[in-house]
Formats: structure tokens, C-alpha cells, sequence
């Protein structure tokens, strides 16, 4: 970890502390675990994963993907501490994937669809903070799925806050954006008191003022002091109050199996979650720096392990969280462990000061950041890039949206992968035709998911054709392909055509064959 970028890494984190302690009060609270928990996870993932990353700026902590999970997991082992060994268990299984390489699975997920994932997470996250920006706080920070626990939706919890605004948190809200566009113009500029000063610090002292101003000269818009409009941390008076607010794993859950599946499926959720939240990071860094996926998944295991020890949530790479790092000009992982050391500062410190902070003030900075990641040039790049880019981008987009995170990359990479089966089926095989003269042409290597193509242009053979089919450049020739073609060199005269065959045998690709036939290739050219 190095200093040389303190002032930039330091305003990054800052930034993302304000942004992450509602967010894993929120998640703690929607997950039905203490509320402490989440914050644990959070300072977890800022002192402790940060330093071991992959990454130079991806942030860990609770995730909303999580929480349907943690709240069923939490209620059917009907106890908070035998989840926690659940947690301890899926962090020593995570641990031991990044020892086995199973990171290198993320690099099997299409750029279509993370580009997708992270323009339809900006695109979530202007969504589900217009009605916190509106003052309309009935759903938790964080909340990320489309369908919601009160029978609602993103699009009609849009309309009930625009039907039902607070005109004080629309007020502080409109206020800060308009202040972060000019700062951050100023900023651009090369003005030093703008680049060096922390824009969020500044939106939230603005968003405070405001509603303390409210309370004095417009009493109707002041926002008051409830646990709907404002952060709300836990308060400990006393070090008795801090440490009931702490849980433990139990022994006595290992005899559980309930608590193995449980730990199973975190260990598998999160993984997933965080290769591909890494895998967005790597997109979104301005240096490019390439991540070790494995690395991650050690860096992982190891916090959720220490998380589940102190009483904590799961925890994954957070997109929204490590969009925001980059997007206030991190440079290095000093930046999340920064957020980690004012999480727990909030935590043992100055809770009370925080409470003091309107949620529609940091609703601000978010819809900024989410207009950043879905911004109009990104979707005309991929449309110029092509069908079999534009469409699983898209769909990825759509699922997310319409459903959560991980059904949305689902069914993008399914889109994917069909795209790069159609096209590969489509480039291994050429035919022409000159008169009654045809060649097919197996450019590369052949397989079943060839055949009905191949069946296509044999069937349309005509009597007189005299047909060359050329497998030399083939390595591969699957046995569907070679049984295909010998059957139809022995109907072939019964049909009055012609057969020639060059290079069609039944092989199989070896490393050996390979190589020389790579050698022979650099040695020809």
C-alpha cells in the first residue's frame, strides 16, 4: 500500500464511507440481522480484504445481493450465532477456491456482459434513488431487486414518491446535485481548493445545513430527526452497550447440516458475485490494471471468515461502492481501507454526528455516479460494435433491471454464449459453388454443433455435382461430422454424385498436434 496518491485516495474514500454506511445499515437491516453486523462487514472489508485484494480499487462489504439469502438462512437455522458459523464455514470454502484457481471461471463471462452489468447497475442505481431523493424512504438503502417485500416495484415505488413527495428532501436533493455538477466543473478546471476538498464532503455539510436551516425558517420542510429520512447508526453510551452488540459463532452449529448447505451456497453466491464485480472493477479502473481473480477469492474467504468470527454480514466486491471509488479518482486500495477506518471510527466515535445526515443529500451522489455508468455513448459503442455484442449487452441490461443481479448476468451470458456458438457454427465451414462443381471447406475444427448445417448443404447436393470436401485445416473432426460424411460418400452414387475427400479422418486434437502444427505454420510464414 503506498501514499504516494493520499489527497486522491483519501477524498475517494471519504466519498465512499458517506455512501457505504447507510448502505450496510440498510443491508443489515433488510437481511434481518443486527444492525451492527453490517457495519462489521464494512470495516472488514475496508482493514482487512482491501490490503489482500486483487484489486487496487474494488470495495468489499455486505452486499444486496445477499440478502434474500442471509434472511432465509438466518430464519431457518432460527439463530443469529448458528449463521455466523455458516459465514465462518463459507469463508474457509472460498479460501480454499482461490487456492484451487477457481477464479479463472470469471474469465468464461462475455464483455457484452459486463459492459451490460454495469451500465444496468447505473441505470438501478438512478432508479432506486429517485425516491430517496424525493423523500419517499420506504424501501432500505441498498435495495437492489425489482421486486420488492411490499408488493411493489423500482417503476411504481418511482411513482408513489413522485405522487407523495417531501418537499424538504427534493429541496436538499436538487440543491446537491447542482452543486456536485458545479464542483466537479470547478474541479476539471484545475482550481485547487475544488480538486482537493472531497465533493461529498461538501454535499453532505450542504445537505445538514439545509435541514437544520429547515428547522428554524421553513419548519414544514425540515426533515426532523427519524429513522426515514436520515442516517441512523447505533448508538453505544457504554462499553456494556458495545458489547451486547456483538454476536459469536457457535460450536454447537457444526452438528447442523442445515448450516453446511447454508455455508455452501454463501461460499458459491458471494464468489460468483464478487469475480464479477472484480471483473467490473477491471473495466472501470483508469489504469487498466489487470486483477488476480484468485487472489480475490482468498482476499474473500479470509474477511468473511474473520466476519462470521466477529459477528458479521457476508460480504462480496460491491459494484455500486467500487463505481463510486473510481469515480472520485482513486488510485490505490489505500482508498478502501481509508472508508474502513471512518466505518469504525462511525462505529466507536461520532455516531450521533452522522444521524445528522439526510439521506436525500447522499441520493445525490449516488444518481451522479449511476448517470456516469449508463451513460448514452456507452449503449452507442455497442450497438456499432456489432448484433452479437449489442444484443446480450442489452438483454443482460434488461434482466438486471427487471429482476436482480445475478438473473440478469444469467441471462446475458446464455445470450452470449449462443451468439458465439452461431458464429463459430456459421465461420468453421465454407462452401462454394462454381457450375456443378462445389468445395466444402472446413476452415478450422468441426463438431456436432456443425452438423445440421452440414446435412443442409449435403441434402441440397444435385445429381451431375461433383463435390471436393477439404478437412485439412481441421485439428478436430467430431465423430457425428466424420459418420455424416462417410454415409454420405457411400449413398453418394446412388444419388449421381461425385465424392472426393482431402483430409477427412477421424482425429482428435492433441497438444503434440498442436504444437507442430503451430510450429509449421510460424515456420512457413
Amino acid at each position: 500500500m503506498t501514499f504516494k496518491y493520499l489527497n486522491k485516495d483519501f477524498s475517494a474514500g471519504f466519498s465512499v464511507f458517506l455512501v457505504a454506511l447507510p448502505l450496510c445499515l440498510g443491508i443489515a437491516l433488510a437481511s434481518g440481522a443486527p444492525l451492527f453486523s453490517g457495519l462489521v462487514s464494512g470495516v472488514i472489508g475496508g482493514l482487512v480484504v482491501a490490503l489482500l485484494s486483487g484489486s487496487e480499487i474494488a470495495i468489499s462489504g455486505p452486499a444486496a445481493g445477499l440478502v434474500v439469502i442471509v434472511f432465509d438462512a438466518i430464519h431457518g437455522l432460527g439463530d443469529y450465532s448458528h449463521f455466523l458459523t455458516a459465514v465462518v464455514l463459507a469463508g474457509l470454502l472460498q479460501w480454499l477456491l482461490g487456492w484451487f484457481k477457481a477464479g479463472r471461471l470469471s474469465g468464461f463471462v462475455p464483455s457484452s456482459v459486463i459492459s451490460g452489468m454495469l451500465v444496468a447497475i447505473g441505470i438501478v442505481i438512478v432508479l432506486k434513488q429517485i425516491p430517496h431523493a424525493l423523500g419517499w424512504d420506504a424501501d432500505y438503502e441498498g435495495e437492489f431487486e425489482f421486486f420488492q417485500n411490499d408488493q411493489r416495484n423500482t417503476f411504481s415505488e418511482i411513482v408513489q414518491a413522485v405522487l407523495h413527495p417531501t418537499w424538504g428532501a427534493g429541496i436538499i436533493s436538487a440543491v446537491c446535485l447542482l452543486l456536485i455538477l458545479w464542483w466537479d466543473k470547478k474541479a476539471e478546471q484545475g482550481i485547487k481548493f475544488f480538486k482537493t476538498v472531497p465533493t461529498a464532503l461538501v454535499v453532505v455539510v450542504v445537505g445538514v445545513v439545509i435541514n437544520q436551516a429547515f428547522r428554524w425558517l421553513a419548519p414544514a420542510f425540515y426533515l426532523g430527526e427519524s429513522n426515514d429520512h436520515m442516517v441512523r447508526m447505533p448508538s453505544f453510551h457504554t462499553l456494556s452497550d458495545f458489547k451486547s452488540a456483538l454476536h459469536f459463532p457457535s460450536l454447537d452449529a457444526l452438528t447442523k447440516p442445515a448450516v453446511y448447505l447454508t455455508a455452501f451456497t454463501l461460499a458459491i453466491i458471494a464468489s460468483v458475485e464478487s469475480l464479477f464485480g472484480l471483473e467490473a472493477a477491471d473495466k472501470l479502473d483508469k489504469q487498466r490494471r489487470i486483477s488476480s481473480p484468485n487472489q480475490e477469492l482468498k482476499a474473500q474467504g479470509i474477511g468473511n471468515l474473520l466476519s462470521g468470527l466477529l459477528g458479521g454480514l457476508p460480504m462480496t466486491v460491491v459494484v455500486v461502492r467500487t463505481s463510486l471509488n473510481v469515480y472520485s479518482d482513486s488510485q490505490t486500495r489505500l482508498s478502501a481501507f481509508i472508508q474502513g477506518i471512518l466505518l469504525l471510527l462511525a462505529m466507536v466515535i461520532f455516531p450521533e454526528i452522522l444521524n445528522h445526515i439526510p439521506l436525500a443529500s447522499l441520493a445525490a451522489l449516488l444518481i451522479l455516479v449511476g448517470y456516469k455508468l449508463a451513460r448514452i455513448d456507452i449503449f452507442r459503442k455497442m450497438y456499432l460494435e456489432g448484433q452479437d455484442q449489442f444484443v446480450p449487452f442489452i438483454v443482460t441490461i434488461l434482466g438486471i433491471i427487471l429482476t436482480d443481479l445475478l438473473v440478469g448476468i444469467a441471462l446475458g451470458w446464455i445470450v452470449g454464449i449462443a451468439y458465439v456458438i452461431y458464429t463459430n457454427n456459421q465461420s468453421a465451414m465454407s462452401v462454394v459453388r462454381d457450375k456443378e462443381t462445389v468445395l466444402i471447406w472446413f476452415r478450422k475444427d468441426i463438431s456436432f454443433l456443425n452438423k445440421a448445417r452440414l446435412k443442409e448443404e449435403l441434402a441440397a447436393l444435385q445429381a451431375g455435382d461433383t463435390v471436393f470436401i477439404d478437412g485439412a485445416r481441421a485439428h478436430f473432426i467430431d465423430h457425428d461430422i466424420y459418420t455424416t460424411l462417410k454415409e454420405f460418400k457411400k449413398d453418394a452414387p446412388l444419388r449421381g454424385i461425385q465424392v472426393d475427400f482431402k483430409g477427412i479422418t477421424r482425429r482428435k486434437i492433441t497438444k503434440r498436434k498442436l504444437d507442430a502444427s503451430i510450429q509449421k505454420t510460424l515456420i512457413s510464414k
